[in-house]
């Protein structure tokens, strides 16, 4: 008699629900990771998320603990609020580069400048997903959307913002990194950072942000394959991997 053992199942903070997202989006990645280090580090229970508008909006449904839905780019200003009030739960929010870099600039710039005691994941995938693939605040110098045709136009329309390398520079924040979900390395490096993020509100370090290079095979019309080569070869250059903040007291925590 064969014994079988199981060695990956879904973990407990997802639910079983059929995704929306795109085939090839690795939002659905970023999803499991969370997830995963919610269950590891026990926090399930006491964990509430908060959805903005985008991509994102319907994560509520995918994360088996409490989720609110916020305004479009206001998902700190509430977070903000929930942890005030509930300190004693782990919130965070899980916002795209068109919420949290564009209309939702000011309120994730004055979180950090408040040092709020939350956890940010932030998916930069270059382009508006959810309304149709126009131009973000994150789109590369050149890249052709549906609102920028003839590629984007830096004399015009101004450069790719880099919010890793801007937050990590006000005193509020505690950890600030950025990882990659294009390929099976980068995808444990990137839950290791998560799992970081989440220890920096728990040790109440301030605040985190872990923003993620995502793919959008969809509206960047390519093949998925092709839209992993694409993070690799062009969003890399411009926004490169690494720790941009760590708090002292995460040097050396190994997870």
């Amino acid at each position: 008699m064969v014994m079988e053992k199981v060695v990956y199942q879904r973990p407990e903070s997802l639910t079983d629900t059929v995704t929306h997202y795109c085939p090839g989006c690795t939002h659905g990645v970023a999803h499991r990771l969370v997830a995963e280090v919610l269950d590891e580090m026990g926090i399930r229970e006491k964990t509430i998320g908060v959805a903005p508008v985008g991509c994102s909006v319907f994560a509520y449904n995918y994360f088996n603990h409490d989720y609110v839905e916020a305004a479009h780019g206001r998902a700190p200003a509430m977070a903000t609020g929930i942890k005030r009030v509930r300190p004693q739960n782990t919130v965070y929010t899980y916002q795209g580069d068109g919420d949290l870099a564009s209309i939702g600039m000011a309120e994730i710039v004055h979180a950090a400048i408040r040092g709020e005691n939350i956890t940010v994941i932030f998916i930069n995938n270059a382009i508006y997903g959810m309304t149709g693939g126009q131009m973000a605040p994150t789109t590369l110098a050149g890249m052709k959307t549906t609102s920028s045709p003839l590629g984007r136009d830096v004399e015009l329309t101004g450069y790719p913002v880099k919010m890793a390398e801007m937050l990590s520079t006000i005193d509020g924040a505690g950890y600030i990194v950025r990882r990659s979900l294009h390929n099976p390395v980068n995808i444990r490096k990137a839950k290791k950072a998560i799992r970081k993020a989440f220890e920096t509100q728990e040790r109440g370090l301030g605040f985190a942000m872990v923003e993620l290079l995502s793919s959008c095979p969809t509206n960047w019309k390519i093949t998925p394959q092709e839209a992993l080569d694409f993070i690799e070869n062009s969003m890399l250059p411009v926004y490169p991997l690494g720790d941009y903040k760590v708090h002292p007291e995460l040097a050396g925590l190994r997870v």
